[in-house]
């Protein structure tokens, strides 16, 4: 059953969106608030969002942006819902990696019909991010680049491959392809369904599961071949995506029979 969390400061305008999604089979959970929302979602880990953008303290550009800086939720779908909205806070919610806007009083039709296209478009990504997923090599990385492959898109990919090795932040991508940081985030997302950190981390970890495997490197030594100048901070990424530590995945045997 697929989760989708509401949030909504409007009781009613709650009410009538759970009621709609609970009667069409999902899991629907709600708040009242952004930083309740956002403690949710990152308990939660729903398949979808759909976030008011006026609400008090925390409005849903806030909630977008936080969960856009957290990995555990970087890739939850996010659609907005609001009474009003111009070009320019269209563009802005765009650019911070809103998927959809849905205008106040929300047509039930129109909504669930904007919900199961994102979901599918989700569903279509994972899938081909899954399929290519067992192999390590440089050849995967690309493989995958291939299936979402577009001119501009292209040239994300062939930059991260010749520079995940160093430090490497979003800024300096979008400097070096000519475009802004919003913007290249904005098109990434819309090409591919992740963001270009979540690109350079999936390429970083490549080359670790290479090194763990086929060398005799110390943890600290790959973390720094990776790009990673803080080895704690390479061994909580690697063991937040993996599931255990390096050292535990590198003595495990099946891994080496997988790779």
């Amino acid at each position: 059953m697929q989760t989708i969390l509401v949030i909504d400061d409007e009781a009613q305008t709650r009410k009538v969106l759970l009621n709609c999604l609970r009667f069409e089979g999902f899991k629907a959970i709600e708040a009242d608030n952004g930083k309740a929302g956002i403690k949710l979602a990152q308990e939660h880990h729903p398949d979808l969002i759909v976030c008011d953008i006026m609400m008090p303290e925390l409005d849903g550009y806030g909630v977008l942006s936080m969960l856009r800086q957290q990995l555990s939720t970087i890739a939850i779908p996010i659609i907005f819902l609001t009474a009003k909205v111009s070009m320019l806070d269209l563009r802005f919610g765009m650019d911070l990696g809103a998927e959809d806007y849905l205008t106040k009083p929300c047509n039930v039709e129109r909504f669930l019909t904007a919900i199961t296209a994102r979901l599918k478009r989700k569903e279509d990504l994972q899938k081909c991010y899954v399929s290519h997923s067992n192999s390590s090599s440089c050849e995967s990385f690309f493989a995958k680049k291939e299936l979402l492959k577009c001119s501009k898109t292209t040239k994300v990919f062939e930059f991260i491959e010749a520079n995940f090795y160093r430090p490497l932040e979003l800024k300096e991508v979008a400097a070096n392809l000519g475009y802004s940081p919003a913007y290249l985030t904005n098109l990434v997302r819309q090409k591919t369904g992740r963001t270009v950190k979540q690109w350079i981390i999936e390429r970083r970890m490549e080359k670790a599961r290479q090194l763990l495997l086929n060398t005799e490197k110390a943890i600290a030594q790959i973390a720094r071949d990776t790009g990673y100048t803080d080895t704690s901070y390479f061994i909580r990424q690697f063991k937040q995506l993996h599931g255990t530590s390096p050292k535990l995945w590198r003595s495990n045997t099946e891994n080496r029979q997988q790779y």
